[in-house]
């Protein structure tokens, strides 16, 4: 079967890999849209992929046009650094929840199904050991604690979405990346601290001869999922084969990559020693501590693990993860460092 999908967000992390695979392994049709293609240079000749340059808060008319027409549409995007949280909150509610909360409505009044990118985040300080898509509560901090509201962004557009589709006939699906890392996160040639997320930012600081900063320590732990392994899931997700997606929640992670983030920075500074060209860079770089607040200023709260459940992905789309840590960041490295 031949599937039009439609891609908000198109040139980021998830987007051009996701059209990537498409065009490589389906017949399907590909609709993009994002305000930049320079990720994109090997597909736009593709005679399956149909690009344009636009913003989602702007080229409206283009947007609901290509959601009556299309089966499928992934809104993915959003702000997606921890830094900006907290130095633009409001930033972050309006494009996360506003101009996503108008997509979904149009989805749901052309009666197209969505596939939305929540966030391991909603689950923020939840104590358990796992977290369950069906039955761990989702636990933010106070107010005052200004980087949740990427969380409670995310967290509102998932029962909103939930209820559209139990009450008023949406079909939807909802997936919950957990720390995916891989080629084109972010551009690691940019010097500026803080504006990429944590591999990249490593790699960057690498590149530049800068220290690596540990945010109160590092000892704060995450399960690291390589993009390609996440891809792999997202397709079988659009596919939905016997409509086994729809209405369900996925957490797509890789709970054997669990590692701290001063684990991480050790790792990644060995492994750019084993590239000539950025060796004696990487031999200039020290791993420091730096206090949160001196990081991220007074707004910033973190949790000391997050593990998923991926239970519901293995049994329900026949999906597991294959990439371990260690060959994730080699895969990535290779792509910044040169291989």
């Amino acid at each position: 079967m031949s599937l039009k999908i439609l891609i908000l967000g198109v040139n980021g992390f998830i987007g051009n890999a996701l059209t990537t695979a498409i065009l490589k392994e389906t017949n399907w049709q590909v609709f993009g849209m994002d305000i930049a293609s320079d990720k994109l240079s090997g597909n736009l000749s593709h005679p399956h992929f149909h690009f344009i340059e636009g913003d989602i808060s702007i080229n409206k008319e283009w947007i609901a046009y290509h959601i009556k027409k299309c089966d499928v549409a992934l809104p993915l995007v959003a702000i997606a650094t921890p830094s900006i949280y907290v130095k633009d909150p409001l930033r972050v509610f309006e494009l996360d929840f506003e101009s996503n909360l108008d997509i979904v409505r149009q989805c749901l009044k052309y009666k197209t199904r969505v596939i939305f990118p929540s966030t391991s985040e909603v689950y923020g300080m939840c104590n358990e050991p796992e977290f369950n898509e069906e039955t761990s509560n989702l636990v933010l901090g106070p107010i005052q604690k200004e980087r949740w509201i990427y969380s409670a962004s995310k967290q509102l557009l998932d029962r909103v979405i939930y209820a559209y589709g139990k009450h008023q006939g949406l079909a939807f699906t909802l997936f919950r990346p957990f720390n995916w890392i891989g080629p084109k996160q972010d551009n690691v040639f940019d010097e500026k601290e803080g504006s990429s997320r944590v591999v990249s930012q490593f790699i960057s600081n690498i590149i530049h001869k800068k220290n690596i900063h540990l945010v109160d320590g590092g000892a704060q732990r995450r399960s690291f999922t390589f993009l390609d392994d996440g891809i792999d899931c997202l397709l079988k997700i659009i596919e939905n084969k016997n409509h086994c997606a729809n209405g369900k929640i996925f957490n797509i992670g890789n709970p054997a990559n669990d590692a701290s983030i001063k684990i991480l920075a050790e790792t990644i500074l060995a492994l750019a020693k084993t590239y000539p060209k950025y060796k004696e860079r990487a031999e200039q770089v020290k791993i420091i501590d730096v206090d949160s607040k001196d990081y991220y200023g007074s707004g910033y709260q973190d949790v000391s693990a997050r593990i998923p459940s991926i239970k519901n992905a293995e049994e329900i789309l026949g999906w597991s993860p294959k990439t371990d840590l260690n060959t994730a960041l080699k895969k990535t490295l290779d792509y910044y460092l040169g291989g």
